[in-house]
Protein backbone atom coordinates (compact mmCIF):
# COMPACT_ATOMS: atom_id res chain seq x y z
CA UNK A 1 0.00 0.00 0.00
CA UNK A 2 1.25 3.74 -1.11
CA UNK A 3 1.88 6.29 1.53
CA UNK A 4 -0.13 9.17 1.64
CA UNK A 5 1.44 12.18 0.00
CA UNK A 6 -0.75 14.88 1.61
CA UNK A 7 2.37 16.26 3.62
CA UNK A 8 4.17 17.10 0.20
CA UNK A 9 1.59 17.85 -2.28
CA UNK A 10 -1.48 18.51 -0.46
CA UNK A 11 -5.16 17.66 -1.52
CA UNK A 12 -6.62 20.45 -2.13
CA UNK A 13 -6.91 20.12 -5.46
CA UNK A 14 -8.25 16.91 -7.25
CA UNK A 15 -4.55 16.75 -9.21
CA UNK A 16 -3.18 16.53 -5.35
CA UNK A 17 -5.87 13.91 -4.38
CA UNK A 18 -5.03 11.50 -7.78
CA UNK A 19 -1.36 11.72 -7.27
CA UNK A 20 -1.59 10.23 -3.84
CA UNK A 21 -0.91 6.48 -3.57
CA UNK A 22 -3.22 6.02 -0.70
CA UNK A 23 -6.39 8.39 -1.56
CA UNK A 24 -6.57 8.72 -4.99
CA UNK A 25 -8.85 5.44 -4.84
CA UNK A 26 -10.87 6.84 -1.93
CA UNK A 27 -14.23 8.48 -3.39
CA UNK A 28 -13.00 11.85 -1.16
CA UNK A 29 -10.10 13.52 -0.56
CA UNK A 30 -8.40 14.97 2.62
CA UNK A 31 -10.22 18.37 2.16
CA UNK A 32 -14.01 17.03 0.97
CA UNK A 33 -16.69 18.37 3.46
CA UNK A 34 -18.31 15.73 5.70
CA UNK A 35 -21.92 17.41 5.41
CA UNK A 36 -24.14 16.77 1.95
CA UNK A 37 -24.52 18.89 -0.68
CA UNK A 38 -27.82 19.60 -2.68
CA UNK A 39 -28.47 22.11 -5.93
CA UNK A 40 -30.78 24.51 -5.83
CA UNK A 41 -33.18 25.09 -9.27
CA UNK A 42 -30.54 27.16 -10.34
CA UNK A 43 -27.37 24.97 -10.04
CA UNK A 44 -26.19 26.47 -7.08
CA UNK A 45 -24.69 23.95 -4.38
CA UNK A 46 -26.23 24.40 -0.75
CA UNK A 47 -24.71 22.57 1.78
CA UNK A 48 -26.97 20.87 4.63
CA UNK A 49 -25.04 22.48 7.66
CA UNK A 50 -26.43 25.98 6.62
CA UNK A 51 -29.18 25.04 9.16
CA UNK A 52 -30.71 28.55 11.01
CA UNK A 53 -31.65 28.15 14.61
CA UNK A 54 -35.60 28.18 14.01
CA UNK A 55 -35.16 25.05 11.74
CA UNK A 56 -36.94 21.85 13.02
CA UNK A 57 -35.10 18.89 14.68
CA UNK A 58 -34.87 16.63 11.66
CA UNK A 59 -35.44 18.97 8.64
CA UNK A 60 -34.18 17.86 5.50
CA UNK A 61 -34.81 21.84 4.07
CA UNK A 62 -31.40 23.27 3.21
CA UNK A 63 -30.77 27.16 3.07
CA UNK A 64 -28.57 29.40 1.35
CA UNK A 65 -26.04 31.75 3.89
CA UNK A 66 -28.15 34.38 1.99
CA UNK A 67 -31.21 33.29 3.29
CA UNK A 68 -30.29 32.61 6.91
CA UNK A 69 -29.16 35.95 6.90
CA UNK A 70 -31.76 38.19 5.46
CA UNK A 71 -35.01 35.84 7.55
CA UNK A 72 -32.71 35.73 10.56
CA UNK A 73 -33.92 39.15 11.77
CA UNK A 74 -37.34 38.46 10.67
CA UNK A 75 -37.57 35.86 12.74
CA UNK A 76 -36.40 37.48 15.65
CA UNK A 77 -39.50 40.05 14.80
CA UNK A 78 -41.97 37.00 15.17
CA UNK A 79 -40.95 35.66 18.28
CA UNK A 80 -41.43 39.06 19.77
CA UNK A 81 -45.06 39.14 18.08
CA UNK A 82 -45.70 35.45 18.70
CA UNK A 83 -46.48 36.75 22.40
CA UNK A 84 -49.94 38.56 21.21
CA UNK A 85 -52.82 36.69 20.82
CA UNK A 86 -54.89 36.06 17.72
CA UNK A 87 -52.17 36.58 15.48
CA UNK A 88 -52.41 35.23 11.79
CA UNK A 89 -48.90 33.94 10.54
CA UNK A 90 -48.58 35.53 7.29
CA UNK A 91 -50.07 38.71 5.96
CA UNK A 92 -49.90 37.84 2.15
CA UNK A 93 -49.44 40.63 -0.04
CA UNK A 94 -49.91 40.58 -3.98
CA UNK A 95 -51.07 42.03 -6.94
CA UNK A 96 -54.83 41.89 -7.75
CA UNK A 97 -53.85 40.18 -11.05
CA UNK A 98 -51.85 37.69 -9.47
CA UNK A 99 -55.07 36.71 -6.89
CA UNK A 100 -56.20 33.58 -8.61
CA UNK A 101 -52.52 32.36 -10.00
CA UNK A 102 -49.52 32.53 -7.91
CA UNK A 103 -51.22 34.30 -4.83
CA UNK A 104 -53.49 31.41 -4.62
CA UNK A 105 -51.21 28.58 -5.39
CA UNK A 106 -49.02 29.82 -2.32
CA UNK A 107 -51.93 30.56 -0.32
CA UNK A 108 -52.97 26.85 -0.34
CA UNK A 109 -49.92 25.67 0.08
CA UNK A 110 -49.31 27.57 3.30
CA UNK A 111 -52.57 26.67 4.48
CA UNK A 112 -52.15 22.95 3.69
CA UNK A 113 -48.43 22.99 5.96
CA UNK A 114 -50.90 24.53 9.33
CA UNK A 115 -49.75 28.16 8.45
CA UNK A 116 -53.26 30.67 9.13
CA UNK A 117 -52.69 33.43 6.07
CA UNK A 118 -54.52 36.77 5.80
CA UNK A 119 -55.41 36.74 2.09
CA UNK A 120 -57.80 39.54 0.42
CA UNK A 121 -59.81 37.12 -1.56
CA UNK A 122 -61.37 35.65 1.54
CA UNK A 123 -60.45 37.88 4.27
CA UNK A 124 -61.98 41.20 2.83
CA UNK A 125 -66.06 41.01 3.38
CA UNK A 126 -68.48 42.38 0.52
CA UNK A 127 -69.23 45.98 1.04
CA UNK A 128 -66.06 46.87 3.77
CA UNK A 129 -63.69 49.29 3.99
CA UNK A 130 -60.56 47.66 1.64
CA UNK A 131 -57.88 49.76 3.05
CA UNK A 132 -59.05 49.73 6.53
CA UNK A 133 -59.18 45.74 5.90
CA UNK A 134 -55.81 45.71 5.39
CA UNK A 135 -54.84 48.00 7.75
CA UNK A 136 -56.77 45.33 9.96
CA UNK A 137 -54.81 42.55 8.54
CA UNK A 138 -51.67 43.79 9.01
CA UNK A 139 -52.06 44.51 12.15
CA UNK A 140 -53.20 40.87 13.03
CA UNK A 141 -50.34 39.18 11.71
CA UNK A 142 -46.76 38.09 12.58
CA UNK A 143 -45.18 38.57 9.47
CA UNK A 144 -46.13 39.97 5.82
CA UNK A 145 -44.90 38.09 2.74
CA UNK A 146 -44.77 40.25 -0.81
CA UNK A 147 -44.99 37.83 -4.09
CA UNK A 148 -43.06 40.12 -6.40
CA UNK A 149 -43.84 39.49 -10.24
CA UNK A 150 -44.31 41.45 -13.02
CA UNK A 151 -48.01 42.15 -12.31
CA UNK A 152 -46.52 43.40 -8.51
CA UNK A 153 -43.83 45.45 -10.31
CA UNK A 154 -46.75 47.45 -13.03
CA UNK A 155 -48.77 47.93 -9.92
CA UNK A 156 -46.20 49.43 -7.83
CA UNK A 157 -45.50 51.83 -10.94
CA UNK A 158 -49.34 52.89 -11.17
CA UNK A 159 -49.61 53.04 -7.06
CA UNK A 160 -52.24 50.72 -6.45
CA UNK A 161 -53.15 48.59 -3.28
CA UNK A 162 -50.86 46.77 -3.43
CA UNK A 163 -48.21 49.61 -3.07
CA UNK A 164 -49.96 50.99 -0.28
CA UNK A 165 -49.65 47.61 1.63
CA UNK A 166 -45.98 47.34 0.23
CA UNK A 167 -45.04 51.19 2.05
CA UNK A 168 -46.93 49.95 5.50
CA UNK A 169 -44.39 46.82 5.67
CA UNK A 170 -41.19 48.31 4.75
CA UNK A 171 -42.29 50.63 7.72
CA UNK A 172 -41.16 47.41 9.64
CA UNK A 173 -39.14 44.34 9.77
CA UNK A 174 -41.19 41.89 9.45
CA UNK A 175 -41.18 41.54 5.81
CA UNK A 176 -40.01 38.93 2.87
CA UNK A 177 -40.55 39.18 -0.60
CA UNK A 178 -40.65 36.52 -2.48
CA UNK A 179 -39.69 36.85 -6.07
CA UNK A 180 -41.78 34.88 -9.40
CA UNK A 181 -41.38 34.87 -12.41
CA UNK A 182 -39.05 38.49 -12.52
CA UNK A 183 -35.41 39.02 -10.62
CA UNK A 184 -34.10 41.48 -8.10
CA UNK A 185 -32.62 43.73 -10.65
CA UNK A 186 -36.05 44.46 -12.05
CA UNK A 187 -37.30 44.90 -8.33
CA UNK A 188 -34.88 47.56 -7.87
CA UNK A 189 -35.45 49.71 -10.84
CA UNK A 190 -39.24 50.04 -9.29
CA UNK A 191 -38.57 49.91 -5.45
CA UNK A 192 -35.06 50.40 -4.80
CA UNK A 193 -36.16 49.96 -0.45
CA UNK A 194 -37.82 46.71 -1.26
CA UNK A 195 -35.55 45.26 -3.61
CA UNK A 196 -32.46 46.06 -0.83
CA UNK A 197 -33.98 43.17 1.05
CA UNK A 198 -33.44 39.26 0.32
CA UNK A 199 -35.83 36.90 0.69
CA UNK A 200 -36.54 33.69 -1.37
CA UNK A 201 -36.76 33.19 -5.37
CA UNK A 202 -38.83 30.99 -7.34
CA UNK A 203 -36.17 30.75 -9.76
CA UNK A 204 -33.71 29.19 -6.59
CA UNK A 205 -36.30 26.98 -4.98
CA UNK A 206 -40.42 25.15 -6.19
CA UNK A 207 -42.68 26.94 -4.84
CA UNK A 208 -43.69 23.96 -2.26
CA UNK A 209 -40.33 24.86 -0.62
CA UNK A 210 -40.73 28.67 -0.21
CA UNK A 211 -44.13 27.30 1.20
CA UNK A 212 -42.13 25.16 3.16
CA UNK A 213 -39.64 27.69 4.22
CA UNK A 214 -41.62 29.86 5.26
CA UNK A 215 -43.71 27.95 7.70
CA UNK A 216 -40.66 26.71 9.62
CA UNK A 217 -40.20 30.79 9.84
CA UNK A 218 -43.22 31.46 11.59
CA UNK A 219 -44.31 28.49 13.23
CA UNK A 220 -42.53 29.52 16.79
Amino acid sequence: MGRCTAPRNGHRTASGRENCPECSNRGYGFYSSPFSTNRSLSGNIRTSHNKPSWSRSGSSVIYTASEIRSLTPVRKNIEKRALKLDLRDIFLCHAWDDRKGIAKELHDLLESLGVSVWFSEKDIPLGTNLLREIDKGLAKSKVGIVIVTPAFLNRIAGEGIADKELSALLATDLLVPIVHGTTYDALRDVSPLLGSRSGLNTSEDSLNMVATKLAELVTV
